[in-house]
């Protein structure tokens, strides 16, 4: 339960595990993303690199306003038509994606295609956050992790060029 008083930052992690994300939920999407170019890729550096993203001040706010939006529409406060919209998570609505590519932005542009390639295939958390099924609406907070876990792949590989290598 978040209290009164705490840091920004405080706030947004807590909000993370009420809504059953784990920092390690999210690095097993780093690693996901970066192990085929990064040899050796532990989940430790990984972890690292997610509590990283989670101290900037612009990925705390999109973290709190999403989830916030998140349980607006589960306790069906919106506005119509915008409460049938975020609760089916409709295809055409992107300001779920707008929130979160101003987390990748912070990145730079390999965080965009992170992000972009993440959202498309779902792996791990991503799947079962996107899942409709139940009373939780998740149409924000998917993205937002997503975007955690592009922004974190991203400073991941910007801080290893030399451990890089090129596939084809």
């Amino acid at each position: 339960m978040v209290i009164k008083g705490e840091t920004l930052e405080e706030v947004a992690r807590q909000l993370l595990i009420e809504r059953g994300v784990t920092i390690r939920d999210i690095a097993e999407l780093v690693m996901f993303l970066q192990e085929p170019y990064i040899m050796g890729l532990q989940i430790e550096t990984c972890i690292e690199n997610v509590e990283g993203v989670l101290t900037k001040r612009e990925v705390q706010n999109a973290i709190i306003t999403g989830i916030q939006l998140d349980i607006l529409a589960e306790e069906k406060q919106m506005l119509y038509p915008l409460q049938q919209i975020v609760e089916e998570d409709e295809g055409l609505y992107g300001v779920d994606e707008i929130i979160a590519l101003g987390i990748v932005n912070v990145y730079g542009s390999i965080g965009f295609t992170n992000y972009g390639y993440i959202d498309k295939v779902k792996p791990g958390i991503l799947k079962k956050l996107n899942d409709h099924e139940g009373p939780s609406v998740n149409t924000f907070l998917d993205d937002i992790v997503g975007a955690i876990a592009a922004s974190a792949a991203s400073r991941l590989a910007h801080d290893n060029p030399d451990k890089s290598q090129i596939t084809q």
